[in-house]
């Protein structure tokens, strides 16, 4: 790419484009001396491709609404051999963020950068990578985590990742940082309120302007409040340091807008709410907050995200693909596009979508499907899912009229409707494309919430251990809310992936707080069980869990099937067992504490598709994609209470990798698991 054109691309996203030299080198002419204080978020690079990268800080001022910055680009630590140097604004109208888009840069090449106003103070000193040439043999490394809660946990496992990443030999060094959301809580808790959670300290992360309560938070309503909760997280030194260490590329997933909303809907319990403005200002702090190559629709203002008026106004009218015809709500959604790709070596192709801006309202989430309750049981019936899951389209476009489980029925409220889409037309459109079109060895779709199925086997609980008989035809699952209950749209991708014989198939995803390993398969037993590719799942880096919060589930007749309590020892949390292995398994390791003996009651057909899972697992996976095999590796740290006292970030519970061979297009993939150190005996 020749300058005219970076500079027009730098226009298009938004960022001030600073070309490089990439034939000479000299010593800096900048007057700077390290002040952190006047950058108190530090310093962040994402987005890298082979000749260019995004640059970011804060520098906050006092008075005016426009200063300059100098930023500066060198091959060295020490700015000896500096190949970039330019001024770049900094707006009050942007909360003082700074975002520069260098281009002119070395492929693969590691690069220090900083940031000083007028007066020479400057920022750290920050340290990125570009990524290798399309052409590049040489195998990608990279680190994928998500769910950073600094309300209520420590980020010691980007203190971890540093350390590893500084002692690792050259080819075992990471490349960059893939964040797969969760990046801040819009959920904010206050300690004088809420001291513990779960055992974990509620730290303090300061009000937030005009929020709103809900239960126990407090939410943005504005884009001050989303701006102060970017910097309360940021504020972190882990989280900093990492930034500071590593480019990063980031998606956003439920907790960067709404924890449980949608397009420019919020939602807090049963309580729907258009909310417009408020969608835009959380994209305005997102695109503010987070370097990176997302399109903003307001133009080619340089350096400001200049958010379109939108008015709040009921969105009661729907297309077929049940996103909301109401003009604020497109406006508000498509201010700012994230899903893209990024190319990396000859090796990776990384797929990144949306799965909030452009789903469509749970179907399980009606009041029509309160009939249906399963009691005391905490899974649904699988075919319920299905059932509204596929609308008109389910069973080959022959939906029931009736919705029938056990003894209770109810009409069929979607038989009319579409099936349900968490993509949306244009992106799944777009995600196929992408997906036929690559030449890479390895297509990763980083689906940001789980795609490996969650479900269990409630059928073969014992009689009598619940009042009622489990009202199901076979499986349970943990329900919808991501793609692990999209089962009409993660089939026609996976479908997809097998009709076109596309080799490499493998997703990443964060959200669950757990790990996950396994297979990317359209459908499990009793349906044909046929993998198209692998897929993984990131722990969090300090948000509690499922596993965790079971820890405090009241006692009851299932409770053996979370965890199980022995006087003196740490709690086991056996629902790793009841998912990978059935609820026989559970309930015999609850009672005897004998794994093999509960190994051997597991029931083959619950998940075919996981060699491994961990429902109370802290801390980040690193994939290495090479040009005949793919690894990841899950580094589990302990849990994140407070933050470590060690440059190491603290004691590892295990570190297991997952490798497979590519394989033929139609064929199997097969993983082989490895435990590198550590036990993690109930989730194998």
């Amino acid at each position: 790419m020749d300058r005219r054109k970076f500079m027009a691309g730098a226009a298009s996203i938004g960022i001030s484009g600073i070309w490089a030299s990439r034939l000479s080198a000299a010593p800096s002419q900048m007057a700077w001396r390290e002040d952190r204080r006047l950058f108190p978020q530090g310093v962040a690079s994402g987005d890298p491709d082979e000749h260019s990268i995004v640059l970011w800080t804060r520098r906050p001022f006092d008075a005016g609404d426009r200063h300059e910055l100098t930023v500066e680009v060198a091959l060295d630590p020490d700015f000896r051999r500096v190949v970039a140097a330019a001024r770049t604004p900094v707006l009050a109208a942007a909360d003082w963020t700074c975002r520069a888009l260098v281009g002119g840069l070395s492929p693969a090449t590691v690069y220090w950068y900083r940031f000083a106003d007028e007066s020479g103070a400057g920022s750290r000193i920050g340290r990125t990578i570009t990524a290798p040439r399309a052409s590049d043999q040489r195998p990608v490394r990279f680190a994928f985590v998500s769910c950073n809660s600094v309300n209520e946990g420590a980020q010691n496992a980007y203190a971890r990742m540093i350390w590893e990443d500084e002692r690792a030999a050259a080819d075992r060094k990471l490349g960059f940082v893939l964040h797969l959301g969760d990046f801040i809580y819009e959920v904010v808790e206050y300690p004088e309120e809420t001291p513990h959670r779960y055992s974990r300290t509620v730290y303090d992360l300061g009000h937030i302007p005009d929020a709103r309560k809900v239960g126990n938070f407090y939410v943005p309503t504005n884009l001050a409040g989303y701006r102060h909760v970017y910097r309360a997280h940021i504020d972190d030194p882990d989280i900093q340091d990492a930034r500071a260490y590593l480019p990063f590329v980031c998606m956003g997933d439920n907790h960067e807008f709404s924890w449980q909303g949608w397009q420019s809907f919020i939602k807090y319990g049963a309580t729907v709410e258009p909310a417009q403005p408020l969608r835009v200002a959380a994209n305005q702090a997102w695109w503010e907050y987070i370097p990176s190559r997302v399109r903003k629709a307001s133009g080619a203002a340089l350096e400001q995200f200049s958010p379109p008026a939108v008015e709040k106004a009921a969105i009661d009218t729907f297309d077929d693909d049940g996103f909301g015809t109401e003009i604020n709500n497109r406006i508000a959604v498509g201010s700012m596009t994230t899903y893209r790709a990024l190319r990396y070596g000859k090796h990776v192709d990384l797929i990144l979508t949306d799965l909030h801006s452009y789903k469509a309202a749970d179907p399980t989430d009606r009041p029509e499907a309160a009939a249906l309750d399963s009691g005391d049981y905490p899974v649904i019936p699988q075919e319920w899912l299905e059932i509204v899951d596929g609308g008109r389209d389910y069973a080959g476009g022959k939906p029931p009229a009736i919705i029938a489980i056990g003894d209770r029925s109810i009409p069929n409220y979607r038989k009319d409707e579409p099936a349900h889409t968490v993509l949306g037309r244009e992106q799944k459109a777009w995600l196929k494309a992408r997906l036929t079109q690559s030449t890479a060895t390895w297509k990763i779709w980083g689906a940001t919430n789980g795609t490996l199925d969650m479900r269990t086997d409630p059928q073969n609980l014992p009689e009598g251990l619940v009042k009622d008989r489990w009202p199901g035809r076979d499986y349970g699952t943990f329900g919808g809310g991501d793609m692990s209950g999209a089962f009409a749209e993660r089939a026609e991708i996976y479908d997809l992936v097998r009709d076109a014989k596309i080799p490499g198939f493998v997703t990443v995803s964060g959200d669950r707080h757990s790990f996950w390993a396994g297979y990317a398969a359209p459908a499990l037993p009793p349906a044909e069980f046929a993998p198209v590719g692998l897929s993984f799942i990131t722990g969090s880096i300090s948000a509690p869990g499922l596993g965790e919060a079971a820890e405090f589930f009241k006692e009851s007749a299932l409770r053996p099937l979370y965890v199980r309590k022995v006087e003196g020892a740490p709690p086991e949390h056996t629902i790793n067992l009841t998912i990978k292995r059935g609820v026989r398994a559970a309930l015999e390791y609850a009672a005897s504490g004998d794994i093999e003996a509960a190994r051997a009651l597991t029931n083959p057909d619950v998940a075919p598709h996981l060699e491994f899972v961990d429902m109370a697992g802290h801390g980040y996976a690193v994939v290495s994609a090479g040009p005949d095999t793919i690894e990841t590796e899950f580094v589990c740290i302990v849990r994140p209470i407070a933050r470590a006292k060690t440059a190491d970030g603290g004691p590892l519970r295990y570190r297991v990798s997952h490798h497979a061979q590519m394989w033929q297009p139609g064929a199997r993939p097969r993983l082989e698991q490895r435990i590198v150190e550590g036990d993690a005996k109930l989730s194998i």
